[in-house]
């Protein structure tokens, strides 16, 4: 079994320089774990994206075919952890082994998805057009087009998600699938998982045979490392899951560079969903236990919580509360990711309880053992109070919602209206009322990146049709995905090739296509030049 380093993981190599350390903290016991980690020196940053220079000019060559094997290595030696992983990761985040068995399946999917995505070949998005010299009044020239890497890219791990949107993750997956180097600044909540899961990276790089440098993995436990990455000149991208306070605050250095470059960060959302009139009639009861298990599931610490629900005074909406609120008294409190994770939910909520005229639905009542117990929550508020206050239109990070009570749907439309981007916005309603409210239903549409119909948020399957995104301020860039195969977009540009002899071109551009790739090939002799 692999020992946790503690050590930062420069290419394939160990070092330590930095003489400021940490400690691993244990949330559902509320202590410090053994083993230290060093904060990275500047010195190390410097080293490290200097050596992922390097490796892009070599690893960007790599063949797609041999990058699969890579990932699909990257699959084994993570597997190969065992309960290991899993233990070291319950410890670190107060999270159950099932629901990290499962975070742990769905890392490996995505990876081996990425591995399929390079086989299949048809992501690169190559288009030919063939020479027309005969054409009249101008010769028309070759020209193929094709995607390439862009080149090292620095990703964040996330707190809620230590295997999916981490080291392995939702945004190193692509990034390596694509060919670029990646550079992992690990998350100081679960420093140790982070530590077996680059060993199991790099691991992988050397059975595969990638160039050194292809991956590192950096800590640090504040800001100064994360900063100097993504100022670094070597660094051309950035993937980041976290707040909004964060996400910006990387936006901001990242274009006062002087070569400004992408910063893909999700930032939070509030997820609306919207209760029509007639599916509440028909459905109250059970709408109520629906949302309460979609609120509470994982303490809330889902970037989907449905954290604002939409309703109007009509029939069952006495049920509705009556379920909703009795689902939420009897659902026991969960133990949050991290101390700060628990005091600030404390704090958000307070603050959103103490507005004026919201009242309190629900906290529950069943407090389980351990140290940053979350209870879960559920506040109500009239839709005219909702609009007149933007506080409430904020993320309460936890098993918080809060019920917006319209007295009709014209200023339920209203209050939506007010609402910025959202990775999602829910729908629950009878096909019938699609057609009669049609403003709401454009509206959720606008502001949302997956728009759902009599569903809840929590749960995003990993499969090409998922969009895990949306308009700002949700993401900062509602165009592209961080979920699922066209998340590899994000990392890659388009470049044409112009008039180049076949035998010059990259593979997946010439005229035999030795790697059977799908391409778009135009012959049209009817084109004028522009």
């Amino acid at each position: 079994m692999a020992t946790i380093q503690g050590k930062n993981f420069i290419g394939y190599a160990l070092s330590s320089e930095g003489e400021r350390e940490f400690q691993a903290y244990a949330p559902a016991t509320d202590s410090f774990l053994p083993e230290a980690f060093h904060c990275a020196t500047i010195g190390e940053v410097n080293r490290t994206m200097e050596l992922a220079k390097e490796a892009f000019d070599a690893y960007a060559q790599v063949p797609a075919a041999k990058r699969a094997d890579f990932l699909i290595a990257i699959t084994e030696e993570i597997l190969a952890l065992g309960d290991q992983l899993l233990e070291r990761a319950t410890l670190e985040t107060g999270l159950p082994i099932a629901r990290l068995q499962g975070e742990r399946a769905r890392t490996i999917s995505q990876l081996t998805q990425f591995a399929d995505l390079l086989r299949e070949g048809s992501w690169i998005d190559a288009s030919i057009d063939t020479a027309q010299p005969q054409r009249t009044p101008v010769p028309k020239p070759d020209i193929r087009k094709m995607l390439v890497p862009i080149g090292p890219v620095i990703v964040f791990g996330s707190s809620n998600f230590p295997f999916a949107y981490s080291v392995a993750g939702v945004d190193t997956g692509p990034a390596l699938a694509a060919g670029n180097p990646v550079i992992v600044k690990a998350h100081a909540a679960h420093p140790g998982v982070s530590d077996l899961t680059a060993q199991a990276i790099l691991s992988a790089a050397r059975r595969t045979g990638m160039p050194e440098g292809t991956f590192s993995m950096l800590y640090d436990d504040g800001f100064e490392v994360g900063a100097a990455l993504v100022k670094h000149l070597v660094s051309k991208a950035v993937g980041f899951t976290g707040s909004y306070k964060g996400g910006m605050a990387l936006y901001r250095l990242a274009q006062e560079r002087e070569e400004p470059i992408a910063v893909f960060a999700e930032m939070g959302s509030v997820n609306p969903i919207v209760v029509l009139p007639e599916y509440l009639k028909n459905n109250a009861e059970n709408l109520g236990k629906i949302l309460a298990a979609s609120v509470s599931l994982g303490a809330g610490q889902f970037c989907t919580n449905p954290g604002l629900v939409f309703i109007t005074k009509t029939e069952g909406l006495d049920l509705f509360q009556n379920s909703y609120k009795a689902e939420i008294l009897n659902t026991p409190s969960a133990t949050m990711l991290t101390a700060g994770i628990c005091k600030n939910y404390n704090k958000l909520r307070g603050e959103a309880l103490e507005q004026a005229n919201v009242s309190v639905l629900a906290i529950s009542d069943k407090h389980a053992e351990g140290d940053n117990q979350a209870e879960a929550s559920i506040a109500m508020v009239s839709g005219k109070d909702f609009i007149a206050n933007p506080k409430l239109h904020e993320e309460v990070f936890g098993p918080f919602s809060l019920l917006i009570v319209c007295e009709n749907t014209e200023e339920l439309y209203e209050a939506v209206s007010h609402l910025k981007g959202q990775l999602t916005a829910t729908l629950i309603a009878e096909e019938s009322e699609i057609e009669a409210y049609p403003k709401i239903v454009r509206q959720l549409a606008r502001i949302s990146g997956r728009f759902i119909m009599n569903g809840v948020p929590t749960g995003v399957e990993v499969c090409p049709s998922i969009h895990h995104g949306g308009p700002f301020p949700a993401t900062a860039d509602s165009k592209f995905t961080s979920v699922g195969r066209h998340s590899i977009l994000r990392f890659v540009r388009p470049q044409s090739f112009q008039n180049w002899p076949d035998s010059l071109l990259p593979d997946e551009l010439k005229n035999d296509n030795p790697l059977g790739i799908l391409r778009l090939v135009d012959n049209a002799q009817t084109r004028d030049s522009i």
